[in-house]
């Protein structure tokens, strides 16, 4: 029987052994953070180890890291009660706090005419497509392009950024909101003084500490081109793919993007449709951003970038990793022909 190939690391990487190596050792640290006895002082030392490392990895060394529950949590903490703007391409996490009105054009790119009173994610979930973030941004969602592209949050420009474990091989449920310091932000979860009385609640340190080491070994992975053999493979999918199917739009192609996002338009195949005929043939991909997958409808994000309704819920969206191999893509890539052949011949 041929191992299933997932393919949807956009939605969450798998767990790297480092992370699970930490969180197990974490486990044994009895004490609260917050407490001022020796196990307690000893719980206290890890995290902030562990904030250090993942500054370090995200290049943000002197900025303040508040941990949160994921970037969903780090996204109401920065936007909240802002009046910021943003485009439709943004994740709903951000675009639910913002005035959704900046537009972006049919190559994803977004213009931002005010700055300091707007949000601009660095890549898109869905397309891979990264922007160009502008000097003295409010914010910024990194979630994607942490760990996967080059770039460290004190050259961004931006006053805030969003990350999430889980998306560079850390574990689910913990994420943080980076603040260049000497901002003040208002918290959104009171009754504690936790995180510089930023968000109260006991800090997940298991949590943190799997986060920690995903973040040290993904920096590592960026620094040795491990991600540059992964854009290799998946340009060898997108060629298979487009020879065998020339009206298939590869969204994104030719544009700076993720290098492991394969974002696939065909018109009048729906998108959930094929999500569910390549999990029968042993192959996890999604129809979007994981937050929206089961529901029937449009992708908002290639909406906002000028496609029609019937384009826009026609889309694919294959993310892979460091572990997806050759063989695995060119199997996907004959699955996905084969199905789009049949697909074509009932119209």
């Amino acid at each position: 029987m041929t191992p299933r190939s997932y393919l949807d690391w956009n939605a969450t990487a798998p767990l790297r052994p480092e992370a699970k190596a930490a969180m197990v050792a974490a486990m044994e640290v009895v004490g609260n953070p917050s407490s001022v006895h020796a196990e307690g002082r000893a719980a206290k030392a890890l995290m902030e180890h562990a904030r250090g490392q993942i500054a370090a990895a995200l290049g943000a060394d002197g900025a303040d890291l508040v941990f949160t529950s994921g970037a969903t949590e780090a996204a109401a903490l920065a936007c909240a009660g802002r009046g910021l703007r943003c485009a439709e391409v943004e994740h709903e996490a951000v675009s639910a706090w913002c005035a959704a009105d900046l537009a972006a054009d049919r190559a994803g790119q977004v213009a931002v005419s005010d700055p300091p009173r707007s949000a601009l994610q660095y890549a898109n979930s869905e397309t891979g497509i990264l922007q160009t973030l502008p000097e003295g941004l409010a914010v910024s969602d990194l979630t994607q392009a942490f760990g996967k592209v080059p770039l460290a949050f004190n050259w961004l420009g931006a006053d805030m950024g969003l990350v999430s474990a889980h998306k560079l091989g850390g574990p689910k449920g913990i994420g943080a909101l980076v603040i260049r310091r000497g901002l003040d932000i208002t918290a959104q979860i009171r009754g504690g003084g936790q995180e510089m009385g930023r968000r109260a609640g006991t800090e997940n340190l298991i949590g943190i500490a799997g986060f920690a080491a995903a973040a040290e070994a993904a920096a590592r992975d960026l620094a040795n081109g491990i991600w540059d053999q992964v854009a290799e493979i998946r340009n060898i999918l997108e060629s298979a793919l487009s020879a065998e199917a020339n009206e298939t739009i590869s969204v994104g192609k030719g544009a700076a993007r993720l290098p492991n996002t394969l974002c696939l338009v065909t018109p009048g195949w729906k998108g959930e449709t094929q999500v569910m005929q390549m999990d029968l043939a042993g192959f996890a991909v999604s129809a979007g951003s994981a937050c929206s997958s089961g529901k029937v409808k449009a992708s908002r994000v290639l909406r906002a970038m000028g496609f029609d309704d019937t384009a826009a819920a026609s889309a694919l969206r294959v993310s892979i990793g460091p572990d997806t191999t050759k063989d695995q893509a060119l199997r996907f890539a004959e699955a996905w022909t084969a199905l789009y052949r049949k697909a074509r011949a009932r119209v």
